[in-house]
């Protein structure tokens, strides 16, 4: 590599990692181009509450529990942001034949009012638009242009007899001539007549579709529909009608949950969590700085400054991409700097080789990348598809552990062969290239 495209590649390193580290830790030099956006942090982190439901499936088909299931987790998910809970974590785990929803609330201590409303069965209706929907839309919107955040918007439509109880099943199809998807909905006999009143009054009119009080889908009617058969078609795409189906089913097919566990997490023992945690991975950072610098001399220092490259890197993508940092997560990233630094040793060991051998310099840091690399491929990529088990199969806080060990997998690869690499190469052609004690 020509030494301009070298420097050029170091100087944009340093620069990227200049961003990264002000973009993780604002508070210490401020750019204003840089959005402040704060580490999403778990519950064990900040303190909340934990909730373990078990779904009652005896009254639902075998075919249609997994449906069913994410469709109750839609609902769910939506009632407890419209509880105010800043980005909640509601998961489904299956074991055997019984289902269980988990929720996380992060930062809610007084989860009295959260339980009541998960507790209640996903609830499907279907209304038309008022009288003066005109007038109430034309309300609405002076409303919202005003600005006014207290102000309370009225509902242009109003419920009918139609509701989830005469849905028999929603499914997903396409259009013959535009292969779009569209979701078909199937009533009983009563739903069918009571579906074929409404789409007679209102032909050319929207008729809203309701679940837990939420428009999901407001369809216009284009004709009489007499055999129970309606079909919602729109400009979603197959992961939307899938989402819509299952909300669907979720509000026809009745789904009690029971609360068999809850646990809450005072924000102060989240705090102590948090100091403690960080402490740890600062003190092993250090200690790892330092074994690198006593036994590998200046290339255990160039190791150590990717590595603090690296560590701001990670914690930017943590942000970038909202990770949610539990303990077990931070535990699976000070998992991930070990493999940066293992990677790095084995890359230092066999250069030290090469030199010894009586090889020149810029030779073996080339055959030491070239020779250390498939034992780091294969060491990394054997780590990384057991934390790909074990985010598919895990849990919550093992999801958090796989997700940050993963993230950090890919980084530290690159840290190694990328970084160090470039670090390593400033030198050859020096004059400190020929100083043996600082290589051996």
């Amino acid at each position: 590599m020509l030494k301009s495209n070298l420097y050029t590649t170091i100087v944009v390193i340093f620069i990227l990692a200049f961003l990264a580290g002000n973009f993780c830790f604002p508070q210490f030099l401020k750019l204003g181009f840089l959005p402040d956006i704060p580490f999403k942090l778990g519950l064990d982190l900040q303190g909340g509450t934990h909730l373990v439901y078990e779904a009652d499936m005896s009254g639902i088909e075998k075919a249609e529990q997994q449906s069913s299931i994410q469709g109750l987790r839609d609902v769910i998910e939506r009632r407890v942001n419209l509880f105010g809970v800043r980005e909640p974590i509601v998961q489904t785990q299956e074991a055997g034949e019984h289902y269980r929803l988990i929720v996380e609330l992060a930062g809610v201590q007084d989860s009295a009012e959260a339980i009541k409303m998960i507790g209640e069965t996903p609830f499907l209706e279907f209304k038309e638009q008022a009288e003066n929907y005109d007038e109430i839309i034309e309300a609405n919107s002076k409303a919202a242009s005003s600005g006014a955040e207290e102000t309370e918007l009225q509902d242009p439509f109003i419920s009918t007899l139609l509701t989830g109880k005469y849905l028999k099943k929603a499914e997903i199809d396409f259009d013959n001539s535009t292969y779009k998807p569209m979701v078909l909905l199937q009533f009983d006999s009563e739903g069918a007549k009571l579906f074929e009143e409404l789409t007679f009054k209102n032909i050319g009119k929207p008729l809203a579709i309701y679940i837990d009080g939420i428009p999901i889908s407001v369809p216009i009617v284009q004709e009489v529909i007499s055999q129970g058969r309606a079909q919602i078609s729109g400009s979603f795409n197959i992961e939307e009608a899938k989402t819509l189906a299952r909300n669907l089913n979720a509000g026809a097919l009745p789904v009690p949950i029971n609360l068999i566990s809850q646990q809450n997490v005072g924000p102060t023992l989240g705090e102590i969590s948090l100091q403690k945690s960080l402490k740890a991975g600062m003190f092993g950072l250090l200690a790892v700085i330092l074994f690198l610098i006593i036994f590998y001399r200046l290339p255990g220092l160039l190791a150590s400054l990717a590595l603090v490259i690296y560590v701001c890197f990670a914690l930017a993508l943590f942000k970038l991409i909202s990770v949610t940092l539990t303990l077990a997560g931070i535990g699976g990233f000070i998992l991930s700097i070990g493999m940066a630094i293992d990677a790095n040793i084995l890359i230092f060991s066999r250069m030290k080789e090469e030199l010894k051998n009586g090889k020149p310099f810029a030779f073996s840091v080339e055959e030491g990348f070239k020779r250390a690399w498939p034992a780091i491929r294969d060491g990394n990529m054997t780590t990384l598809i057991v934390a790909l088990i074990l985010f598919g199969f895990g849990t919550s806080f093992v999801k958090g552990f796989a997700l940050t060990l993963s993230i950090g997998i890919i980084l530290s690869m690159f840290s190694a062969i990328i970084i160090s690499k470039n670090f390593l190469r400033c030198f050859v052609g020096t004059k400190l290239e020929r100083v043996k004690i600082l290589w051996q």
